[in-house]
């Protein structure tokens, strides 16, 4: 495997399409299979924010939602297709990217152990709940708050203070993590707040910024994943 070519391939928005849809397939099969008394309790910061905005237009529910996630994700892709060198995917590099991604999930685990015994105690619902909110986090969370976020924060500051490319972006990291770690607190299912683990999040809402500025949607979205198990993991071995 060429690495300069990987490195350089993967970081576009085809192979994050292509990466992303295992995931995504395999979460709204987790939703199929949860009892519609069950879906309301899959909330997390990207569902308060989308479901309210998406609401105002007339779309509810859990399948709603998916739904409007993925035409967004085919629009946005479909408006950078132009752009790409190639369109040709690369087996090899799907699995690379896979254990990339997993490397990243260990490392923000890492990043976040001291507070995991605080995120453990927060976490509520049966085994089958918690691996959907899990996989829906990576998917929806990085969508939201590094997607759509880090560039609407960037582009708006930057019109506003006539910043360069690496402040905008920068900040759209800062500000974006900050929301990301604010909104876990709100809602109905939202947890009590502490700043501790405000900041924790936050810290870990920057890192992952920087996993999708450098590797793209793909990476930022499994290595969410992954840390959000390996935290269940430990929830289940310590019951």
């Amino acid at each position: 495997m060429n690495n300069s070519s990987y490195w350089s391939t993967t970081n576009s928005p085809l192979y994050s399409f292509i990466f992303t849809i295992p995931l995504f397939v395999i979460y709204e099969i987790g939703v199929f299979t949860i009892s519609v008394n069950d879906i309301v309790i899959l909330r997390n910061g990207a569902d308060v924010l989308m479901r309210q905005v998406l609401g105002l237009f007339g779309i509810y529910g859990v399948y709603g939602f998916s739904a409007s996630f993925m035409i967004g994700f085919m629009v946005a892709f479909l408006r950078q297709k132009k752009a790409l060198k190639s369109t040709a995917i690369h087996g090899e590099y799907l699995i690379w990217m896979f254990l990339e991604s997993i490397f990243w999930g260990f490392a923000l685990y890492i990043l976040m152990a001291s507070t995991t015994p605080l995120l453990i105690a927060n976490t509520t619902g049966t085994m089958l709940q918690q691996v959907v909110l899990s996989i829906g986090a990576g998917i929806y969370e990085e969508f939201v708050f590094r997607v759509i976020l880090i560039a609407g924060f960037g582009s708006i500051l930057g019109f506003i203070f006539q910043w360069k490319k690496i402040a905008k972006t920068a900040s759209g990291i800062i500000f974006a993590a900050a929301l990301f770690s604010l909104f876990h607190f709100m809602g109905d299912y939202g947890e009590d707040p502490n700043f501790p683990v405000f900041m924790m999040r936050f810290i870990a809402g920057v890192f992952l910024g920087i996993i999708y500025v450098f590797r793209g949607f793909g990476p930022a979205a499994y290595a969410h994943t992954v840390y959000d198990l390996i935290v269940l993991t430990l929830v289940t071995t310590q019951l």
